[in-house]
């Protein structure tokens, strides 16, 4: 799985960076219900304290990646590292609580552009440790495990010591396979965690609608075989049975032809893809991995490529990094992948 660390260019195999798992849990707090007599004037405004908490949804406690946290009161000033969280607060419609970003992939989704502009980047990878604090978050939100690095001073611990709170994106939890239904519940927990859930469910009906727009545009059309590239030359870098690309590539009318690889990502040889005759191919496009155009080049010019389906019909589709990750752009993948895959369906 990606972890936010930019893969070595074409010219070095692809490694798969793990993420980090933090093992401290932040102390979760619960409120102490009273037992003394009724009817006092303290009792009446306490009362009338825990009615108003339980209205808006507060205090909720978040178990995430096996760190437990309860908030008393939703986060009003927020770091996110990397930009799949950040765009996901935003689409909540929280840029008055965003203190910082770090780390954009791709470009953002027009809508979003202006706000995520507005607000202060604090570093163009992972910010340190000391830069995050001078921003004085109540809350930092990673997208990849290595926005809580240990060995660089990040650990969800020490924001903890710190007396700031953490959230990691819940495809970094460990679980065996990565679905939409993570991009829902994500949406879901951080709209608990904001006072926001009819925001949250609003978004995700939005997010399941454009889903079952581009599923039906492709209903009953024939399963293509699909190949993800992300990088590499010697071997190639791609998307596992695990990944949440195999599930947005099934929706869109496709088959992952590495579907069975075992793992979120993984390196397979190119007789590998050769034997499994992909019709398109999709690229990942982020920084730090060659241009789309570089990759594009790199196919097209392997000999031993060129009877795969996909490079002598040169039928590419290609996704920002991001839209593939559990986010908000999870949702639009599935419509490029379609169109992409099924062109047909979309005239």
């Amino acid at each position: 799985m990606y972890d936010g660390t930019s893969r070595p260019p074409l010219s070095t195999p692809a490694r798969r960076r793990r993420a980090l798992r933090a093992t401290a849990a932040a102390v979760a707090v619960s409120a102490a219900l009273l037992t003394a007599g009724c009817g006092s004037s303290q009792d009446t405004a306490q009362d009338a304290k825990a009615t108003a908490a339980s209205a808006d949804g507060f205090p909720v406690t978040i178990d995430n990646c096996g760190v437990k946290t309860t908030y008393d009161k939703a986060p009003a000033r927020v770091v996110t590292i990397h930009q799949h969280p950040a765009e996901l607060l935003l689409s909540l419609g929280l840029k008055d609580r965003m203190v910082g970003t770090a780390f954009p992939d791709s470009a953002v989704l027009p809508e979003l552009r202006n706000d995520y502009e507005s607000i202060p980047e604090l570093a163009k990878k992972e910010p340190s440790f000391e830069t995050v604090l001078e921003a004085e978050p109540d809350l930092v939100y990673g997208g990849y495990g290595s926005a809580f690095a240990e060995n660089e001073g990040r650990s969800r611990k020490a924001f903890a010591d710190a007396g700031i709170d953490t959230h990691l994106n819940r495809e970094y939890c460990g679980k065996k396979r990565v679905t939409m239904k993570d991009t829902y519940e994500e949406v879901r927990t951080a709209g608990r965690i904001f006072g926001v859930p009819d925001r949250a469910d609003e978004l995700v009906s939005d997010l399941r609608a454009r889903v079952g727009k581009a599923t039906t545009a492709v209903e009953g059309a024939p399963e293509v075989p699909v190949f993800v590239y992300d990088s590499g030359d010697k071997s190639a870098f791609t998307a596992g049975g695990k990944s949440l690309g195999t599930e947005l590539i099934r929706l869109a009318g496709g088959k992952n032809v590495f579907a069975d690889l075992d793992d979120v990502f993984g390196d397979v040889s190119w007789e590998q893809v050769l034997d499994r005759k992909p019709e398109v191919i999709a690229i990942y496009d982020y920084a730090g991995a060659g241009s789309v155009e570089q990759k594009k080049k790199f196919l097209l010019s392997q000999t031993a490529l060129k009877d795969v389906p996909a490079i002598r019909n040169k039928r590419f589709v290609v996704l920002p990094l991001t839209a593939t990750l559990v986010g908000v752009r999870s949702a639009y993948a599935v419509e490029d992948l379609a169109r992409g895959i099924h062109p047909e369906s979309f005239r």
